[in-house]
């Protein structure tokens, strides 16, 4: 529709134009002795029109071929861009199929632009380890090092490549060149954590587990495994005196004192150094906060010595821990135990029998017979002993079946 108006408009002013010169009397001498040119009017107006329109032709030319260098170099920087893009988004759809080999080769096209160079090197690099190339994957990362725009991309990176190749102490590093750059967000603090597991950095896995906890990042259950995990090694004895272990303890949160596991691992290690009473306290404190059979276990492990005012406060713990939990085995065993180092014989074949009763795990019940074999031994009664030694052996041989 606009073509056919612009036709009219241009009809129309050509027939303006014809009218006008029709009704132009004009005319237009040019002399120059012994020359003299007459025409008319209308005829000298089109010849400037046409030295006008040559002369525009002439002068664009001229220009067009100024600028012709620069136009070809617009071109072919334009050309290679469209090129690079290109080979940048063959790069990531090769990755995330899985063809990390053409990923790579795209990623060495992409990197030829400048502006590419930084993250085609990324994509290069986790191509690279995909396919357990080392050293083309560090050559990368080389690469890009003085790009401080992806500076924080490359570090992540890093730690990622390095934590899943299990290279820890490198991984490290670059955790560190991270904080000191003040990068601290969730993915980062993710990383960190792995890295700090594989090395064994307990102390930093705990301040890490705590920060990811705050924002709900870290499934529960995993929080308290890698708890679990980072107090076994910091509270298991590794020739560390009772001091030591008295300092390690205090410097652990209050929560996670009364932790069951914790707490009947740090009783352990503090029986192994000869600290019974510390060991029975933490123990009494965490039973009022959670029930659970490990700690029992432990607070009969850390059991005071025979006719010591300790021994009978413990018995009077576990009695009145009876009224409230009656059926527990392992309470019944730890009070069949605490009387028998007591000597209160009737009491504590009372207790063993109901722990007997109430058995059900191999070790419970294994170590029950024991004792009760060793009552009866005691008491003089040998055959009773005897059967109670022979079903402590059945148990231990189906243990092992």
């Amino acid at each position: 529709m606009g073509f056919f108006i612009r036709l009219v408009i241009l009809f129309a002013t050509a027939v303006l134009v014809a009218l006008s010169a029709r009704f132009n009397p004009g005319n237009v001498v040019l002399f120059y002795p012994p020359y003299r040119i007459d025409m008319s009017l209308n005829l000298f107006i089109l010849v400037l029109l046409v030295i006008f329109a040559l002369l525009g032709l002439l002068f664009y030319t001229i220009n067009a071929t100024k600028q012709m260098p620069e136009r070809v170099a617009t071109y072919r920087r334009s050309k290679s861009e469209r090129e690079g893009n290109k080979a940048l988004r063959d790069a990531l759809k090769a990755f995330f199929e899985g063809r990390f080999g053409h990923a790579e080769k795209a990623a060495m096209r992409a990197a030829e632009l400048p502006e590419n160079t930084a993250l085609a090197s990324l994509i290069g690099a986790r191509a690279a380890h995909n396919m357990s190339q080392s050293e083309r994957r560090d050559a990368w990362l080389a690469g890009i090092e003085d790009n401080q725009q992806y500076k924080v991309a490359r570090l992540v990176s890093t730690t990622e490549l390095l934590v899943d190749a299990h290279q820890s102490e490198q991984a490290l590093e670059a955790v560190k060149e991270l904080n000191a750059n003040g990068t601290r967000h969730i993915h980062v603090l993710r990383w960190a954590l792995k890295a700090n597991q594989q090395a064994k950095q307990w102390t930093e896995v705990l301040r890490l587990v705590k920060a990811l906890d705050k924002h709900r990042s870290l499934h529960p259950a995993l929080s308290t495994r890698l708890r679990e995990l980072a107090y076994q090694d910091l509270l298991s004895d590794h020739g560390q005196d009772a001091e030591s272990i008295r300092r390690l303890w205090y410097s652990i949160p209050a929560e996670d004192r009364v932790k069951p596991f914790v707490a009947a691992l740090a009783a352990r290690t503090m029986v192994a150094q000869g600290l019974f009473d510390e060991a029975r306290n933490l123990l009494e404190k965490a039973l009022l906060v959670d029930w659970d059979e490990r700690l029992i276990v432990a607070y009969r492990e850390a059991a005071a010595k025979e006719g010591s005012a300790a021994l009978l406060t413990q018995i009077e713990h576990c009695e009145s821990w009876l009224v409230i939990h009656p059926t527990d085995p392992e309470l019944a065993l730890t009070m069949g135990v605490l009387c028998l180092n007591q000597k209160l014989w009737g009491k504590a074949e009372r207790n063993l029998e109901q722990a007997l009763m109430y058995a059900s795990d191999i070790t419970c019940l294994r170590e029950t017979n024991l004792k009760l074999a060793q009552l009866n031994e005691q008491l003089g009664l040998q055959e009773k002993a005897a059967e109670y030694y022979r079903a402590c052996a059945l148990i231990a041989e189906r243990k092992f079946t």
